[in-house]
């Protein structure tokens, strides 16, 4: 049996989102895929003769896809239902026009049905527009409230597969100069650690650069340390599973929450993957601009 989802929504609702979540859950993703070519995208069971289980697939539409139309998008989903072997979900993503007014504002992006006017014009346009598939779909999503962190717990409470799919798993990284991250059920320092920061060709990049992931995995400490908590948290995970922890979030702390920390993040979450989770990741203080005087100097500079 292959699973489809298909996501459509008002624009700014979260689409891209849900479907960043579902690709990094392991999901086939397609977005705007024309409608013509919907029942061409999904792969009927037989074609996957030789695998344990085909690949679930996610298909976004929206006012951006070529030929939309409600009417038939609902005809081609029905097509897609008939097929053998095949089980068809429906995703609607909602939001208030206030909410959407205001991301809008926040991004400058133009709305799609809205390219010259005020979004909250195009927003008015797209509700009356999607008002059917609103009321067709078989599950629907309310993304008011919620920031995209948030959204992409949602996703994966609501669409994980496997066996850990009771349990939404955060890997996060941040500075320890800006706080602890709330809500953290495992912190882990990364301090001991070589820091890039002071080295000039390297403190503009962030952990996720391999000249800097290189730097920080040179220290002696590190294979070792990190192989460690890569252990531990292997062992740890499934018995919050099997306690019936809906939410677990690991985090990796360093001075500002721009170089070892993220690269720590990015390593464990990998490894995490590799062992069967499905893990968010998210870099707190990525974004935030480095200080010397924050930063804790080598000795001996």
């Amino acid at each position: 049996m292959t699973d489809v989802l298909i996501v459509t929504g008002l624009a700014g609702a979260g689409k891209t989102t849900v479907l960043k979540t579902l690709e990094d859950m392991g999901w086939e993703v397609v977005d705007n895929v024309p409608l013509s070519l919907l029942a061409r995208v999904v792969v009927a069971p037989d074609a996957h003769a030789d695998a344990e289980a085909p690949r679930p697939i996610a298909l976004g539409l929206g006012a951006r896809t070529r030929d939309f139309d409600p009417d038939a998008v609902r005809r081609r989903v029905d097509q897609l239902r008939a097929m053998d072997g095949v089980d068809v979900q429906f995703l609607f993503l909602d939001c208030s026009g206030r909410e959407l007014a205001r991301r809008y504002a926040e991004t400058r992006r133009r709305h799609p049905l809205a390219e010259d006017r005020p979004p909250s014009e195009g927003i008015a346009q797209e509700r009356t527009l999607l008002a059917p598939l609103r009321a067709w779909a078989d599950r629907l999503i309310d993304t008011t409230r919620m920031k995209a962190h948030d959204l992409a717990q949602q996703t994966r409470a609501d669409f994980t597969r496997g066996p850990h799919g009771g349990t939404t798993l955060t890997v996060e990284s941040f500075g320890f100069s800006r706080g602890l991250p709330v809500g953290a059920d495992l912190v882990f320092d990364m301090r001991f650690l070589r820091n890039p920061h002071w080295d000039p060709a390297l403190r503009p990049h962030s952990g996720k650069d391999p000249d800097v992931a290189a730097y920080i995995a040179a220290d002696p400490a590190y294979e070792e340390a990190v192989g460690r908590i890569e252990d531990l948290l292997l062992l740890l995970v499934p018995r919050y599973h099997a306690e019936g922890k809906p939410y677990v979030t690991i985090a990796f702390g360093c001075t500002g929450g721009k170089h070892r920390s993220v690269h720590v993040a990015e390593r464990v979450a990998g490894r995490l993957r590799e062992g069967g989770f499905s893990p968010t990741i998210a870099h707190r203080d990525l974004a935030a601009a480095p200080r010397d005087a924050l930063e804790e100097r080598p000795q001996g500079q």
